[in-house]
């Protein structure tokens, strides 16, 4: 474990702003794989910080004399990816006016950062894997091989195991990078860095263009805290420059700063991230597609039963409910003083009328919740789960509804 002045030391010196126990966790496994030689991937969504853990790695390693070399694999168009990464010979191609080092050759002894690996094109990642196991590579056009000595260190805010699956990454490249995997924490799990960070870019945005300081409410932190943010650490950068330069009050409250939010993530500034993209928006527009596809099973059901009742197959047995299959009753029902022996009369089947046409979209998913909590006795967990809603969204549902 790091001491805490050690991480201190770290943060200040590669401007990593929190103490948030995630990113405390990725800082200091750079900090202890720094003085191996494995190939490390640095995993996380756009915009979290990836960039700094390479250099953690390349300044506590025995390489850190050397080069370090950062290059943005998406940035570089498919053609003279190449040529960039390994170089080429003089002829190799139109333009190629002499012999040209790359970036493996140019690092020898140092650290390439990859970032953005996922985009890197299949041909390129052979080139790629042959350096990683053997150290050898060609430039591009000559048959000579070169040796390098370089550690490679990759990041990408892709899922690669999903790329595998697709056929856009090479499994055999992905296990040799992963040989470590740091993850860098979206801001979002970070919650207790959020207004830290929020203050540093809006103290350094005032300094350089000599404003007054700027001062988040009570109501606006808590609006900060709990946004979803997107775009992570620059999105929120983004937004501490937005207020700073062109709100004329320097006291910001949730209002104010709701204006800097974009509209289609509000809703997200009540949820709880869990580890999934998913949102209590997305959660409930689903819901609403599994309630209308329930009706229309329990509508089809309905249409069979009509049907064995005008041909005189009906048994009460056949709509028993079990667990999986929801009560009709009080969908359909007969008076009691009708006898059985009456719906064998009937020529053509009746049409099936709902208590209610006109029912509205909030007494469907109530009437949705209400079996769902009969089929699991109460389980209000199972019952989440089964409905596809998060724990914390039906409780509010119980609650808004009575059940």
């Amino acid at each position: 474990m790091l001491t805490e002045e050690k991480l201190t030391e770290i943060k200040q010196r590669f401007g990593i702003i929190g103490n948030s126990e995630l990113i405390n966790r990725a800082i200091e496994r750079a900090y202890l794989v720094a003085p191996t030689d494995y190939s490390i991937l640095v995993v996380g969504e756009s915009g979290v910080g990836k960039e700094h853990f390479p250099k953690i790695v390349h300044a506590y390693s025995a390489r850190k004399h050397e080069r370090y070399i950062a290059i943005n694999c998406g940035a570089i168009p498919n053609g003279t990816i190449d040529s960039e990464l390994f170089g080429h010979v003089k002829g190799a191609f139109t333009g190629a006016i002499g012999d040209h080092k790359g970036y493996f050759e140019e690092a020898d002894g140092g650290t390439i950062f990859l970032d953005e690996v996922g985009e890197l094109p299949l041909e390129t990642q052979v080139r790629l894997l042959r350096v990683l196991e053997t150290g050898e590579f060609m430039r591009v056009g000559s048959s000579e091989v070169k040796k390098t000595n370089v550690r490679v260190v990759a990041a990408t805010n892709v899922d690669l195991q999903d790329a595998i699956i697709n056929n856009t990454f090479r499994e055999d490249l992905y296990y040799r990078l992963s040989t470590i995997t740091i993850n860098v924490p979206p801001l979002r799990e970070r919650k207790e860095d959020i207004y830290p960070l929020f203050r540093k870019f809006a103290a350094d945005c005032t300094e350089r263009y000599h404003m007054p300081p700027v001062r988040l409410a009570e109501d606006a932190k808590q609006l900060l805290t709990n946004y979803y943010f997107r775009g992570n650490i620059r999105q929120l950068k983004n937004i501490a420059e937005q207020v700073c330069v062109l709100e004329q009050k320097r006291e910001i409250n949730a209002d104010t700063l709701r204006q800097y939010l974009p509209e289609e993530e509000q809703h997200r500034a009540i949820a709880r991230y869990d580890g999934q993209r998913a949102t209590d928006f997305d959660s409930e527009r689903e819901f609403i597609y599994k309630m209308l596809f329930e009706m229309k099973k329990d509508i089809d059901r309905l249409k069979q039963v009509v049907a064995q009742l005008s041909t005189g197959n009906f048994t009460p047995a056949e709509v028993v409910p079990t667990q999986d299959t929801p009560t009709i009753k009080p969908l359909i029902s007969m008076p009691e003083h009708v006898e059985y022996k009456q719906a064998q009369e009937v020529s053509e089947p009746a049409p099936v009328i709902l208590e209610d046409e006109t029912t509205s979209l909030q007494e469907i998913e109530k009437e949705t919740i209400r079996r769902s909590l009969e089929r699991n006795k109460g389980n209000r967990k199972v019952t989440a789960a089964e409905l596809g809603l998060g724990e914390r969204t039906l409780y509010r549902k119980i609650k808004e509804y009575g059940l």
